[in-house]
């Protein structure tokens, strides 16, 4: 079994060790969400033996803006400040790769100035206010939204393109039955929900080319009526068929830290319950610290990668001192 500091090999890209560090939120970016001097050098300062850097969630059009200082990808006049940050990225050795999202019903008219949009006009959890239900014609705008950015990110240099569908934002809010109520055909059955998201997932792979397509998947909800996993290992299947090259496992409606899971790698059972039914590489994650951890569940088979959040933000060099320690177990 490959151990956390070999090589993985996807399409035509060598990670030099299983080691992500996962799109984190910095609020770096100016408030129309142009790349910085300091959002360059938080991942500058992270870079050194990680094997795939997966930047921040940026918003693919202004009505699916999250935050104040939220990066942006919606804009070709933003491709020059992105480059610069692949550019540095891959300086150090790592793959770079950019999130793509949109908010849909988390986001706030009070920061956007417009009414936030979502599959159906329910306040949807960690939302503010009622959005408006999704016309087909807002459906093709959105899609068309995020194809556009996935042809900045690659004009920008980066290697790849996670599409986030996890986090209750908009792809996550079509797929759950909770958030999603549409009558029509993108709501109902578990083959409707996923249609949205598979739409864009389609459109993207045809114009990235052979460049890296991950998918964030918020593969539970953990709420009663929600998105359950056995819901997601079928959307998973999906999502391979349909051309995704790695599957990025978060939670659903539920976020990135739910309150009742404290234990570290909490959700690699989720991840490797989607690993089961698929054949492409699957990345773990969960208020990961501990590099032995890490290392075991890539070495027990239930991962392929190990995704490193919060503890990277905490300590830059997490992964520079995770290696140097597991060369030196290995040598005893």
């Amino acid at each position: 079994m490959p151990t956390l500091l070999d090589p993985l090999k996807v399409k035509g890209l060598i990670l030099q060790n299983r080691i992500v560090m996962p799109p984190m939120a910095t609020e770096l970016a100016t408030e129309n969400g142009e790349v910085t001097d300091q959002l360059v050098k938080h991942y500058v300062d992270r870079c050194e033996k990680v094997g795939l850097i997966i930047v921040e969630h940026s918003y693919v059009s202004k009505e699916g803006k999250l935050s104040p200082r939220q990066l942006g990808i919606y804009d070709d006049k933003l491709i020059e400040g992105l480059a610069r940050l692949a550019r540095e990225i891959k300086k150090h050795g790592a793959i770079a790769a950019i999130q793509i999202n949109h908010a849909g019903g988390k986001a706030s008219s009070k920061i956007t100035g417009l009414k936030p949009i979502a599959p159906s006009s329910i306040i949807v959890p960690g939302g503010a206010e009622e959005p408006s239900e999704m016309t087909l014609a807002d459906i093709e705008r959105v899609q068309e939204a995020f194809e556009k950015a996935a042809i900045r990110a690659i004009k920008a240099g980066f290697d790849a393109v996670e599409i986030h569908g996890a986090h209750g934002f908009l792809l996550n809010q079509f797929l759950s039955p909770i958030t999603n109520k549409r009558l029509d055909a993108y709501g109902g059955t578990l083959e409707k929900r996923m249609r949205f998201p598979l739409e864009i997932v389609e459109r993207i792979r045809e114009t990235i080319g052979d460049h890296l397509l991950l998918y964030r998947l918020g593969a539970d909800d953990m709420t009663p009526g929600g998105l359950t996993i056995e819901e997601s290992k079928k959307f998973a299947v999906k999502l391979e068929k349909t051309g995704v090259d790695i599957i990025d496992v978060s939670g659903g409606l539920c976020g990135s830290r739910p309150e009742k899971l404290t234990t570290q790698g909490y959700f690699v059972p989720l991840a490797e319950k989607i690993k089961s039914v698929v054949d492409i590489p699957v990345i773990g994650v969960g208020g990961i610290k501990d590099p032995q951890f890490a290392d075991k569940v890539v070495r027990e088979g239930k991962v392929d990668l190990v995704a490193i959040g919060r503890a990277m933000l905490a300590d830059p060099k997490w992964a520079l001192k995770a290696v140097k320690k597991l060369r030196k177990i290995e040598k005893h």
